[in-house]
């Protein structure tokens, strides 16, 4: 999914930077928008790290002299913990789904200032609104974390034209291309959506973009959900 961004923004005519702890993948998705004569450049980060954060927001201002749109994109599926009662799962999740979201906010924000606004958008998911019986709990309480997080920072930098979204993808092809997905679960999952297929990865890219604009200037604070109508039931 963060790939997708990455390429549509670059599309779009957006100075990308990548971000990542999977160096290969990041390289690749770096090779393939610079081919399609895109400017972008990958850094290894560790989104759980705040040096890590400091590093790669510097690197970003020194190379293009501002920063003004952050998505938090990085994250980690309640399915990665095998014991859903496992302290150490819990804190590994929120860890990387919550508090990566929090570091990575500071630092965006305090560049944002500089420049008189920006616009971040934070990756949640549906099951920030909602419970379920698979996985680690840990990644629903994170993901609605990362919901309320997004309006406490709206609220509080919105004064400063500082803009911060949350988007809720529904069901998606698995986070890892390597990953596979159970049948029987992904038909289960395709029968409690009402148009009755999963989302595309393009399709969420779109309403990242969209948020990051300025076609959503008066946009704050808000969840856009893109589920294919899974909340609605």
């Amino acid at each position: 999914m963060g790939a997708e961004e990455a390429r549509l923004f670059a599309r779009e005519g957006a100075k990308v930077v990548i971000a990542d702890i999977l160096d290969e993948e990041g390289k690749r998705t770096e090779e393939l928008i610079a081919g399609a004569a895109g400017d972008v450049f990958y850094i290894h980060h560790d989104v759980t790290s705040e040096a890590s954060w400091q590093g790669l927001i510097g690197e970003t201002v020194s190379r293009h002299g501002r920063l003004d749109i952050l998505v938090n994109n990085a994250g980690i599926s309640s399915g990665s913990q095998g014991d859903p009662l496992d302290t150490d799962g819990w804190l590994r999740i929120m860890d990387v789904n919550a508090t990566g979201v929090f570091l990575g906010s500071k630092h965006a924000v305090l560049q944002m200032q500089k420049n008189g606004g920006g616009s971040i958008v934070n990756i949640s998911s549906i099951m920030g609104f909602v419970g379920g019986e698979g996985g680690h709990p840990a990644y629903h309480a994170s993901k609605g974390a990362v919901r309320i997080f997004t309006k406490a920072m709206a609220v509080r930098y919105g004064p400063e034209g500082i803009r911060v979204n949350s988007v809720h993808p529904g069901f998606m092809p698995p986070m890892r291309s390597n990953q596979s997905v159970d049948s029987a679960m992904r038909d289960e999952q395709i029968k409690l959506t009402p148009l009755r297929r999963t989302g595309e990865t393009i399709e969420v890219a779109y309403g990242v973009l969209f948020l990051a604009s300025d076609e959503a200037s008066f946009v704050t604070g808000t969840e856009l959900v893109i589920d294919g109508g899974f909340i609605a039931r």
